[in-house]
């Protein structure tokens, strides 16, 4: 979902930013089962006991069994991760058609609940001053607008069975994510990995559900990556829940159809952030010695930014922390880098992707940003999308995916025009009222 993001520095673009800037026209399964085995013992109150056994034969006994018990524990929660996905698509299969439909309905009332928690916790961080009235109201006329595309993608989102939800990807909280996965199953498929925005603070997977349903339409698998949000989490707790994500993506998604060579990270507004956060955090383990990783940032084929933009947090700095000659080394493991930015967008002006681009390019990095004219922060991710037919930074994304595939190419030179879900006038209205 586009987010308002919090005020970043921009820093004027180079005159080198403007030769290299393409400018285009118009254009979240239970928690895991964690088995706290915790024997409070209190010597003092203690009854004697003469021990059946020796000594050593008890103490070695209550080792044993201590261990078998650990290594249960343990063993219990790789199954559990290894077979959830599994074991919920078998349940999947026996349900009759009515329990189907209860569970369904259980999961939409689950979500909703959950999801007005979200905007209730956005509305307490906002305040109530004048300033936020205004733009609360505007949200809601903003939201109401796209209502028919929204009640549409939701739809999709809970009912298709092209929709995998919630599967497991790691331990902490909200360590799920959601698959989109094409109609077709003939061959393997491309894979876009993506990290939803939400100002840090309402990040939720299901904000990726349009454009997994438009990509998958494409023979694109989707994977869009939940994340611990403040203040359950910090940057580093989101960088780091991404990058879980991500490693299971890169050693899973075979099973699901996709090509583990053809992964491309993709992030919007705040999850732009933490994907770059993410990559180049991966990038520095993988030059620094004796650090194990689980996956690498040579399996991404490319990283695509979507109004983001580099921001100031700690030490996860895409733009600053290139400053650091330690750092240096890592730029010539990043994959290209391409950023995506509309000019009129307030929320993160356009100069923040030229700018990242620029820093990237004079440490010997790959990148470029590609502007679209008059287009605001969520132009690009609902509006456009939401009004049908064919919008260029989609089919920009689309032919860098397919890039090296001639015959996807083809189909996508004959692709069907994509179906409308707004109005246009109502389009245009909440291109006008947007508190983005």
């Amino acid at each position: 979902m586009p987010s308002p993001i919090l005020p970043i520095s921009n820093h004027p673009s180079s005159s080198a930013s403007a030769a290299t800037t393409v400018v285009k026209a118009k254009i979240d399964a239970d928690p895991l089962a964690t088995i706290l085995i915790s024997s409070k013992f209190d010597p003092e109150k203690a009854i004697p006991i003469t021990p059946v056994l020796p000594r050593a034969s008890s103490f070695n006994s209550t080792s044993n069994v201590n261990n078998n018990i650990v290594s249960f524990a343990n063993n219990h929660q790789q199954r559990f991760l290894r077979t959830s996905s599994d074991s919920s698509l078998a349940l999947l299969a026996d349900e009759t058609p009515r329990q189907s439909i209860s569970r369904e309905v259980g999961h939409v009332a689950a979500e909703t609940f959950y999801l007005s928690g979200l905007c209730l916790k956005l509305l307490s961080y906002l305040g109530v001053g004048y300033r936020w009235i205004t733009r609360f109201l505007a949200l809601g006329c903003y939201a109401m607008l796209l209502m028919p595309g929204f009640i549409q993608v939701a739809f999709y989102y809970f009912f298709s069975r092209q929709v995998r939800r919630s599967i497991i990807y790691g331990e902490k909280p909200r360590n799920r994510l959601d698959l989109y996965l094409p109609k077709t199953s003939q061959g393997t498929k491309p894979v876009v990995a993506f990290i939803t925005g939400g100002a840090w603070i309402i990040g939720y997977k299901a904000w990726g559900s349009l454009l997994g349903q438009q990509l998958s339409e494409r023979d694109i698998i989707v994977a869009c990556i939940d994340y611990r949000n403040f203040p359950q989490g910090t940057i580093s707790d989101m960088v780091e829940d991404a990058s879980q994500g991500i490693s299971f993506i890169c050693n899973n998604i075979s099973e699901y159809g996709g090509d583990p060579n053809r992964i491309y990270l993709m992030g919007q507004s705040a999850g732009a952030h933490i994907a770059a956060c993410t990559l180049v955090n991966q990038a520095i383990k993988e030059t620094g010695e004796g650090d194990s990783v689980s996956w690498s940032v040579s399996q991404i084929k490319a990283y695509l930014g979507l109004s983001g933009g580099a921001l100031s947090y700690s030490r996860f700095i895409p733009f600053d922390i290139f400053k650091d000659s330690n750092v240096k080394p890592a730029v010539s493991l990043l994959p290209p880098v391409i950023l995506f930015h509309g000019t009129a967008d307030y929320s993160i002006p356009a100069d923040a992707s030229q700018n990242f681009a620029d820093t990237l390019r004079r440490v010997g990095g790959k990148a470029e940003s590609i502007l679209y004219d008059g287009k605001t922060h969520t132009d690009l991710f609902l509006q456009d999308p939401m009004r049908g037919g064919r919008d260029e930074m989609f089919e920009d994304v689309v032919a860098i995916i397919h890039g090296e595939d001639e015959a996807a190419l083809a189909k996508d030179a004959v692709a069907p025009p994509r179906r409308r879900l707004v109005p246009e006038f109502m389009l245009k209205l909440a291109h006008d009222v947007s508190p983005f």
